[in-house]
Order: C-alpha cells, then structure tokens, then sequence
C-alpha cells in the first residue's frame, strides 16, 4: 500500500534503525491539530504524537503531511503513536503568524509546488514573488497555475505579463470551468511524485483537487463579490493518491508566506535583479547615487519594475532583519553558556577553599 504513496528503496533504508527498534513506517495523509492520519501497510491509522517527540520536536521537527514517520501499533486497532519523523528531502515552509523565529512546515517531500491564484481582482503581483521565493527554497519546482481563466478578459496576456516575474518556472492557464489547462496542469505530475497547492484562499485550489480527481470530494464556495478575494473551503491539508499514479497535498489558503531562511529562494526568484547587481561597476554597490549602476539604469529606463525593485528591497531586509535576530539569539545562548561555566568554576574554588 506505501508504495502508491511514495515509498522507495531510500526510504527503507532510511528506516532500517526505526526497523530495527520495532517501529512500523507511514505517511502523514492528512494533519491536523489533535491526530493525524497515516497511510501504512495496515491501513489508515489515527496517529498521535509521542509524549517525547511531542516534548522535544521544535516547530519544525513536528510532522507535517506528506511527511514519513516511524510508528507503534497494536493489532488490530486503527490508532498509533508516532515516535520519530523520517529527514525530508523537500519542505515548503513559512514563517509562523505568531513568531519570527519559528517554521511552520506546509508540506513535506514534495517534488512540485503549484503557485495558485486566480485571474480575478484578487490577482496580486507582488504576493505571488513572495510565494515564489518560498517555493524555490523548498527544493521543489514551482509551476504558476493561474485559475478562473474564464473571469479574465485578456487571460494571455495577464499571463504573459505573470511570466515576466516567474523566473523562468512554467505559467499555466486553467478554466475548470471551461475545462482550459487541466490536461497541461496533469502533465506536470508525474506517477509517484507528490505535488503541493499553495495560495490564498478562492484562489480554486479545491476546485481543482476536484477536478483532478474527476469526482466532487472537497467542497468549494464562491469567493465575495465585494473584493473578489475567498472563503476559507480546506481546513486541513490534506494528500491525496491521483489516478494517473501522481500525489496531490490541498493546503488551507494562506494569505501571507512570512519568509524565512529563503536566501538562495528570493535570488532565484528575483535572478533578473540578482544579475543586474552583478552588472554594476562596483561589487558593493547600494544601487542609490553610485555611478555605472545598472540597477538604476534599468529603472529609470523601465526595464526594471519600479514595484517589483521595491518589492524585492522588501523581502531582502526582511530576511536581513532576521538574520540579525538570529545573531543576536546565538550570542544571548553563548552568553548564558559562558555564565554557567562561570557559575560552576566559582562554585568549584569554593568547594576546594571549603576542604
């Protein structure tokens, strides 16, 4: 039954030490708060975490769906404690809503990342970069899938206008209402590999798990008629198997992808600005009043985006701000460190003066 889901020769090797300790694997099928549900050569089982897993995994560590995990089960019942998350080849992650520091893992081991919005109101350019720069982090190849077509009056050239921003990653037109793109969107998924959708909510990414499937399984609502924006349909991300033998992961919309540890990501995304910086004549060149900068020209001859350079300033400091906090957090560690030592010298002299 695993196989369906992913399972390979690595991954069982990779388990050998999880084997050996009397553990069984599977993977996560659909997460959510209290259980999880995991395919394993049982069946689906409920799973819950280890009380140790659960007291020692940072955000991180915790798994995610399309994670593999190593299991305990007893016969005959359909629950399971997870003791341990199998390393990840691939994992799109954002930065917590309520934190700077901590990574909240979206989905794990998956080999495309599908950019969903739609061509409507909602269409947001300098969202999409974000969700890009987080998408070429994970590891996985990102296609832009543009949906509701059919509310577009010009969808090509949107399109093409989109393409100019998505860094040389596949853009794909998709009506499901029309039945536009649906066999271009297939042809991106391959049997055995698992493919993620990532957008904002109404963006349609229920609508095209439906229509993947060729059968109604997840609900779909309408999106609001005052700001074109959606509804929140998915409330748990969710895998599931494909008929063609491919793996699709539906995730609830996120409005925002705090970005985090996305350096290598945000260059891809932005590689146009990437090499005109390299262009300039001078390599530490603040592309403000410094002559033979080619950033600058590019701007002031509309080659450049006036909106995309400020978006990419945006991201570049907000990955900068972090790694100064992060900085300061190692230094505050070390300084605790050397206290303690400190603490346990002087303790120690004390103990020798006492003799």
């Amino acid at each position: 039954m695993i196989e369906q889901y992913g399972w390979s020769e690595a991954l069982r090797l990779a388990f050998e030490p999880h084997a050996r300790a009397g553990y069984i694997p599977g993977r996560i099928i659909v997460q959510q708060r209290e259980a999880n549900l995991v395919a394993t050569e049982l069946g689906t089982l409920s799973a819950r975490l280890s009380g140790r897993l659960r007291h020692e995994a940072r955000e991180a560590g915790h798994p995610a769906a399309g994670d593999w995990v190593a299991l305990s089960s007893s016969a005959g019942e359909a629950k399971a404690t997870i003791h341990a998350v199998l390393p990840r080849r691939t994992a799109f992650v954002r930065r917590a809503a309520d934190s700077k520091q901590t990574v909240q893992v979206i989905a794990a081991n998956i080999d495309i990342v599908f950019v969903v919005t739609s061509m409507n109101a909602d269409l947001n350019p300098r969202r999409l970069e974000r969700f890009l720069a987080a998408a070429w982090q994970s590891g996985a190849k990102p296609v832009v899938v543009l949906t509701k077509a059919d509310l577009s009056e010009q969808p090509e050239a949107q399109a093409a206008e989109i393409a100019t921003l998505a860094a040389g990653c596949p853009v794909l037109i998709v009506s499901v209402r029309q039945g536009r793109g649906l066999d271009d969107l297939k042809d991106h998924i391959r049997p055995g590999e698992t493919c993620v959708l990532i957008g904002s909510s109404g963006v349609g990414k229920s609508t095209l798990v439906n229509a993947l499937l060729g059968e109604e399984r997840m609900a779909t609502q309408e999106i609001r008629a005052g700001d074109a924006r959606g509804r929140h349909t998915t409330s748990y991300r969710q895998l599931f198997l494909l008929p063609g033998g491919g793996l699709l992961l539906d995730t609830p919309g996120i409005r925002e992808v705090g970005l985090i540890d996305a350096d290598a990501g945000l260059s891809t995304a932005f590689d146009d600005i990437e090499r005109l910086a390299e262009a300039c004549r001078f390599t530490n060149c603040g592309h403000t009043n410094e002559p033979g900068c080619a950033v600058r020209a590019a701007l002031e001859a509309g080659v450049l985006d006036a909106d995309r350079w400020a978006n990419y300033q945006k991201l570049a400091q907000e990955l900068a701000a972090l790694g100064l906090t992060k900085d300061r957090m190692a230094q505050e560690v070390e300084r605790q460190r050397l206290a303690s030592l400190q603490r346990a010298y002087r303790s120690a002299k004390k103990d020798l003066r006492d003799l």
